[in-house]
């Protein structure tokens, strides 16, 4: 079924040109497909990608869209802070960041923002 095989979420853009500099340039993304005003595909590890499309609306959901696994969270997010990522910092009730990172148990979490307002997360799982 649908669980053997691979998946690659596709996320909104209302600005795919800052959508572009925010994946390709901050994060790192390699571009595998682009198709101007339309939509751009990026290559993810173990042979997954990660689509952004062309959106009049953007995302109305501040839900966490995406999440990308490391094996070094810490080193990970110093790399992001040093292209300019903006790691966020929330201090809810019962979710409180130190140095942008929420532990969850099962593991360590941070939480980024792209330009059309998806939510990403970057995660350490404990074995």
């Amino acid at each position: 079924m649908l669980g053997d095989n691979p998946i690659h979420p596709v996320l909104l853009a209302t600005d795919l040109d800052a959508a572009r500099e925010f994946y390709h340039l901050k994060l790192g993304l390699q571009i595998l497909v682009e198709r101007p005003g339309e939509a751009i595909e990026f290559v993810c590890g173990g042979g997954t990608k990660l689509a952004v499309t062309k959106s009049t609306t953007g995302t109305a959901d501040s839900q966490t869209q995406a999440a990308w696994s490391v094996p070094d969270l810490d080193a990970m997010l110093a790399e992001l802070r040093d292209r300019g990522v903006k790691i966020e910092d929330y201090d809810l009730p019962g979710f409180k960041t130190e140095n942008g990172i929420f532990d969850f148990g099962f593991a360590r979490m941070a939480f980024i923002v792209d330009p059309g307002g998806n939510a990403l997360a970057v995660l350490q799982e404990r074995s």
